[in-house]
């Protein structure tokens, strides 16, 4: 790995006032107003007081990453803008979220996604979905933001990674150990603003350096240098041609197993739906939700176009990973310390997101069910305990786990595929279908990973021939090679006939059980109409131009 201390002075004098300011910020709010973190409500949903803009800027930071900004960036310079659909699909299905799913949340009192599964499956669900969400986020979600965080400063100051991703996740705990989401969620606000002015700087210099100069006429000359030397790389539908169709299978990122990816995480994912649900209304989270959507089309703009600029800036450097952190490399002094200052904030943020959420799941959905009768600072003071312990496992085995993968990001993404759709099943159906049984959620489940686990063998099996051979020939000949994302479409519907038809042998759920659609209010407000109809504009516009 590319390592050298490239800040100067003057860049480390800004990143350590971005690291006092963001701390003592966390400190005045946790400290202003009620004192919320004393109650399980209070320290886990921020006492549900939540601003639309807040929740906006809180769902964007708890997303973009290390993992998105160094895996979609080096995943730029491979791929190309074609992995911009993760983000500029995600802007479409946070609008399914806020008009159609947060209003069941909202109206059954639902508070984790755990809990939605209690109410509506029974217990068992619940014990079994929260150890899963527990291990994904901590062994996944969490190690892999450390890890490519540590990758990122280790490029740019020269810093023993280790020692880094140490630092990164010690920040991340304690600046909101003490006041909890709303900590978290009100200084997201200066984060996101922050990573913004910083994708901008690192995107206006390197297409600047394309171009000859730092004008907006350089910036231009430099984006139709890109697109005239990479055309390829500028198309957003990929053929069947393309060497990373498996990537991302043409057609399938608008209507296939896209769709599945995103809904599991952006309508049944806790550390997401989290910061919705502390909102101070339905339709104050669903103003948030828009104003997400709106943030999430700029994204590619300062994540992928840094890592496509490298193919002319850095074409050899050694990982794709290493795109962005080389691109921060050529940024003047001042400009690389505010850069790197948004990046550590990109990091800080979504690490302590997802350390709130660990602590609200394994707090909310596994101790206090099994104990109901602790008070609640004891329930409090558990979150914290259990934030340290996933914080402490997540840098014991980050580099074990993901030390040896080139793109991290894609990585992520194909391991949550397992079992995203059998997620998504389970609470579409569980919605929307009375009948839907406890018996039929496990096993769509079940059957979500098996398929899952088949296909992937045989994927393995095809690229992997000499193994195949030692195997019945039908494992290889009759069942196909699928792209990533069409896998996880096939198993959806699999996993969809298989609940169905288990729901069907088994008993009907007591009324009390099920959700009663006539119950919830889907009407949303003109304002986010408006901004919806925004957005699906915009999509097309994009689609339309970079097909």
């Amino acid at each position: 790995m590319m390592t050298s201390n490239f800040l100067s002075p003057v860049d480390m004098a800004i990143t350590l006032f971005y690291a006092l300011a963001i701390f003592g910020l966390a400190q005045w709010v946790s400290s202003r107003g009620p004192r919320l973190s004393a109650s399980p409500g209070g320290y886990f949903f921020a006492g549900n007081q939540l601003p639309w803009w807040a929740i906006g800027a809180s769902l964007i930071a708890a997303n973009i990453s290390a993992e998105q900004i160094i895996g979609m960036s080096g995943s730029g310079f491979r791929i190309g803008l074609a992995v911009a659909s993760y983000e500029w699909m995600s802007a479409a299905t946070l609008l399914l979220v806020g008009k159609f799913i947060l209003p069941v949340f909202f109206t059954t009192g639902s508070q984790t996604m755990p809990g939605f599964l209690a109410q509506r499956f029974g217990p068992s669900v619940r014990y079994l979905m929260a150890v899963f969400w527990l291990g994904q986020y901590i062994l996944v979600n969490l190690t892999a933001i450390l890890w490519l965080g540590g990758t990122a400063v280790t490029t740019v100051t020269g810093m023993d990674p280790m020692l880094a991703l140490v630092l990164l996740g010690g920040f991340a705990l304690t600046y909101q150990i003490s006041g909890g989401l709303k900590a978290v969620a009100l200084t997201d606000v200066v984060q996101v603003s922050l990573l913004i002015l910083g994708g901008l700087i690192i995107l206006a210099v390197t297409l600047g350096r394309i171009g000859g100069d730092n004008s907006l006429l350089g910036m231009a000359r430099g984006m139709d240098t890109l697109m005239t030397r990479f055309p390829e790389h500028f198309r957003l539908i990929l053929p069947k041609t393309s060497p990373h169709y498996k990537d991302l299978p043409g057609i399938a990122v608008l209507i296939g197993g896209m769709w599945i990816m995103n809904l599991s995480y952006w309508g049944f994912n806790q550390y997401i739906v989290q910061r919705a649900l502390a909102g101070k209304s339905l339709p104050e989270a669903q103003k948030g939700i828009a104003f997400a959507a709106y943030l999430k089309l700029l994204m590619p703009v300062i994540v992928v176009l840094p890592g496509m600029a490298a193919l002319l800036l850095a074409p050899d450097i050694a990982r794709s990973d290493q795109a962005y952190p080389t691109m921060m490399t050529l940024l003047p002094t001042g400009c690389l310390g505010l850069v790197f200052a948004a990046l550590v904030a990109a990091i800080v943020a979504s690490s302590a997101s997802k350390i709130n959420s660990i602590a609200t799941i394994f707090t909310m959905d596994i101790v206090k069910p099994l104990a109901p009768d602790l008070p609640d600072r004891t329930l409090v003071s558990i979150g914290r305990i259990s934030a340290v312990a996933a914080l402490g496992v997540a840098i014991v085995v980050a580099k074990p786990l993901l030390g040896s993968f080139d793109q991290v990001f894609q990585f992520g993404q194909s391991l949550t595929g397992f079992f995203a759709p059998g997620i998504v099943v389970i609470f579409t159906l569980g919605m929307c279908w009375k009948r839907c049984t406890t018996a039929g959620a496990f096993s769509a489940i079940a059957t979500g990973f098996v398929i899952s686990c088949l296909f992937y063998t045989v994927s393995h099996l095809h690229q992997h021939p000499e193994i195949g051979g030692a195997l019945p020939e039908w494992t290889v000949t009759h069942l196909p090679d699928m792209p990533f994302l069409n896998r996880v479409g096939w198993v959806f519907w699999i996993s969809s006939f298989t609940c169905v038809g288990v729901s069907l042998l088994t008993k009907e759920p007591a009324s009390d059980a099920v959700v009663d659609l006539s119950r919830i209010n889907f009407k949303t407000s003109r304002a986010f109409n408006l901004a919806a109809l925004g957005v699906l504009i915009l999509l097309t516009v994009i689609y339309a131009i970079f097909w």
